[in-house]
C-alpha cells in the first residue's frame, strides 16, 4: 500500500479510540483529506514489471466474464484482446450472464475448450470453486481478475494469480472522500453484495473508515445482488429515500454498477443532480461513471482500475504462469477520480488508461513489436 494512503488510514482508524471529541473528528478529517489528495494525484510512472519470460508460443486462452454488462469485466476483457493480439495467441470470450448458472455453465463450457489458460473476468473463486478444480486438474491454468479479495496467489484455490487494485485500499479512498467532503459528518448507505468475496471485504473496509469519523453515520448496508440491479436499485432507491429521507447523504458501492441504475429514482424525488445523497464508488471506472461524474449527473466520484491494463497484466501474467515462471507481484496504485480531475489519466476518454506506456513495456518483455 502506498505509505502516505497507508499512514491517513490507520491515524483515521485510531482517531475515535486514541483521542476523544472534538480533536478525533479533526484529525479524522484531516488524514481522511490527506488520503483523497493522495489518491487523486495524478498518475505515477510505471511501477510494474520490466522483465520477464519471452512469449510463449501458439497458445489459446479463454476469457470466462462474469457478466459483460458488468463495466469491469468488459473493459478487461477489451484488454485481454488487445494483449492476446500483440503476443500472438488465440482468445475465446464466454459470457457468464451476471448468474450463478450462466457463470457455471460458462466455466464449463471453458474447460471444454481445452486451452493452455482461463482468465476468469470477476468470477467468484468461492462460487465457482469445483469448476477452477477442474480446470487445474485437466492441466489448465488459471488467472483471476478480481475473483478473490486479495491480490496475488490464492491460498484457497489454484490460481496462479488474482488481479486487482487493493480492494482495501480502494475502499478506503472512496470512504474517505466522503468523510473528507462531508467535514465528518456523511450519512452513508452502503451496497455490497455478499455473492462475491471481494465485495465483502470492499464493504466491510468502508465501514470501518467510516465508523471511525465520530460525526458520520451508517445509516443502512444493502446486500443487492449486481446482476440484478436493473431491477432492484429503483425500488431499493426509493425504499431508502423514504426511510432516511435528507438525511442521506452520501451512497458508498462497491462498483459503479448499482449507480447506473439510481437515477431516475432520485430525479422523482427531486433530488439535485449535483446534490445530495453525493454518490461513491469503490470502482471500477466504467465509461457511464466517467460520464456521470463529468456531467455531474448523480455520481460524485468513482476509485477507477486501469482496466485495459489489467487486462494486459492478465496476459503477460498468463505467460509467466505458461513459461514456469512466478507471478510477477505487481499492484496497480490506488487512484480517485472526482470532478477536479476526471478530464485527467485518460479520464476525458471515458477510462483510467495510464499514460506510463505500459503496452510497450509488455510488448518489450514478450520480445513482440
Amino acid at each position: 500500500m502506498n505509505t502516505t494512503l497507508q499512514k491517513a488510514v490507520f491515524a483515521a482508524m485510531l482517531a475515535g479510540s486514541a483521542l476523544g471529541g472534538q480533536m478525533a473528528l479533526a484529525d479524522a478529517v484531516s488524514d481522511a483529506k490527506a488520503y483523497v489528495a493522495a489518491a487523486s494525484a495524478p498518475n505515477a510512472p510505471w511501477t510494474g514489471p520490466t522483465a520477464g519470460p519471452e512469449a510463449q508460443q501458439g497458445k489459446t486462452v479463454v476469457y470466462v466474464s462474469a457478466d459483460q454488462r458488468n463495466g469491469g469485466a468488459l473493459g478487461v476483457s477489451e484488454g485481454v484482446k488487445e494483449a492476446v493480439a500483440a503476443i500472438g495467441w488465440d482468445l475465446r470470450i464466454i459470457d457468464g450472464q451476471g448468474s450463478v448458472s450462466g457463470r457455471s455453465s460458462a466455466m464449463q463450457q471453458a474447460i471444454a475448450l481445452q486451452p493452455d489458460g482461463i482468465i476468469l473476468g470477476t468470477i467468484d473463486a468461492n462460487e465457482q470453486a469445483e469448476a477452477i478444480r477442474q480446470a487445474d486438474e485437466a492441466g489448465i491454468v488459471v488467472v483471476g481478475w478480481h475473483s478473490t479479495a486479495s491480490t496475488g496467489p490464492s491460498d484457497k484455490h489454484p490460481i496462479f494469480t488474482n488481479i486487482t487494485t487493493d480492494p482495501l485500499e480502494i475502499s478506503r479512498a472512496a470512504a474517505s472522500l466522503a468523510v473528507a467532503d462531508s467535514d465528518g459528518t456523511a450519512n452513508v448507505v452502503i451496497f455490497t453484495d455478499s455473492v462475491y468475496e471481494i465485495a465483502i471485504a470492499k464493504s466491510d473496509a468502508i465501514a470501518e473508515v467510516i465508523s471511525a469519523c465520530e460525526g458520520c453515520k451508517i445509516l443502512s448496508v444493502e446486500d443487492t445482488p449486481l446482476a440484478e440491479a436493473s431491477t432492484r436499485m429503483p425500488p431499493l432507491t426509493n425504499a431508502l429515500l423514504q426511510r432516511f429521507g435528507d438525511d442521506w447523504t452520501y451512497s458508498l458501492t462497491i462498483n459503479d454498477l448499482p449507480f447506473d441504475f439510481m437515477a431516475p429514482a432520485l430525479i422523482s424525488a427531486g433530488k439535485e443532480q449535483g446534490g445530495f445523497p453525493r454518490n461513491i464508488s469503490a470502482g471500477d471506472g466504467s465509461e457511464a461513471a466517467f460520464q456521470r461524474i463529468q456531467q455531474n449527473f448523480y455520481q460524485y466520484a468513482t476509485v477507477a482500475e486501469p482496466l485495459n491494463l489489467h487486462g494486459w497484466q492478465a496476459v503477460d501474467e498468463m505467460n509467466r504462469a505458461l513459461a514456469g515462471e512466478e507471478h510477477s507481484g505487481f499492484v496497480v496504485p490506488v487512484h480517485l477520480f472526482t470532478p477536479d480531475n476526471v478530464m485527467e489519466d485518460g479520464g476525458a476518454d471515458l477510462s483510467y488508461d495510464p499514460g506510463n506506456g505500459y503496452r510497450d513495456v509488455y510488448r518489450s518483455i514478450w520480445g513482440v513489436n
